[in-house]
């Protein structure tokens, strides 16, 4: 039996146990196994003044970090973890191009207590795989619920302001007035307290 038949039988966490162990020949098939997940991550990003391809390669660098790093006694599934490792790894060149312009990442997210008052700024990039797993999650399933209550520029208006452009220029992008937009991100901040 070839060495791909056998891969082929063991799960992720196993995959992913023997090349720990030292099995060094299965790093290719673990890789060209997880290139689909890199290619579909890097489509949630966009990076100012590069290329595509650029996440592609950050994201792969992410994943062979997860490989290194991922603890197999975990109760996280590998897919998870190394989802969570190529993500970080493309913000980080993000945050390296965007500091090139002196901008943000947008890797904060604002967090509300129950009367709507914003309480506080977190940071996604915690050192705890585990608990950076589970806030991605949220806050995932937060933006998904909310661009669904979106109206189509509210939704042109939600994703220029992720990818930290001010409200002056979303205004000048989108051909608005800054009232009308700086009206649309209260709309947009209102719908998410709701939420």
């Amino acid at each position: 039996m070839d060495a791909r038949a056998e891969y082929e039988k063991l799960t992720d966490e196993q995959l992913v146990k023997k090349y720990q162990d030292g099995d060094q020949a299965i790093l290719n098939y673990i890789c060209e196994k997880y290139k689909p997940l890199v290619l579909k991550n890097s489509k949630k990003y966009f990076l100012v003044g590069g290329e595509n391809e650029d996440l592609i390669q950050e994201g792969m660098i992410g994943l062979f970090g997860a490989i290194g790093d991922y603890d197999t006694t975990s109760e996280v599934t590998f897919f998870h973890f190394a989802s969570m490792c190529i993500d970080r790894q493309m913000i980080k060149a993000i945050e390296a191009s965007n500091r090139k312009k002196h901008s943000p990442l947008n890797a904060y997210v604002s967090i509300y207590n129950e009367d709507g008052n914003e309480v506080e700024e977190q940071n996604l990039t915690t050192d705890d795989p585990a608990q950076l797993l589970i806030e991605a999650e949220e806050n995932l399933s937060l933006i998904d619920r909310l661009k669904s209550n979106l109206s189509p520029l509210e939704q042109q208006v939600f994703d220029l302001y992720m990818q930290d452009f001010n409200y002056k220029e979303i205004a000048a992008k989108l051909g608005k007035s800054e009232k009308s937009i700086d009206n649309t991100l209260t709309r947009i901040k209102q719908k998410a307290r709701t939420i």
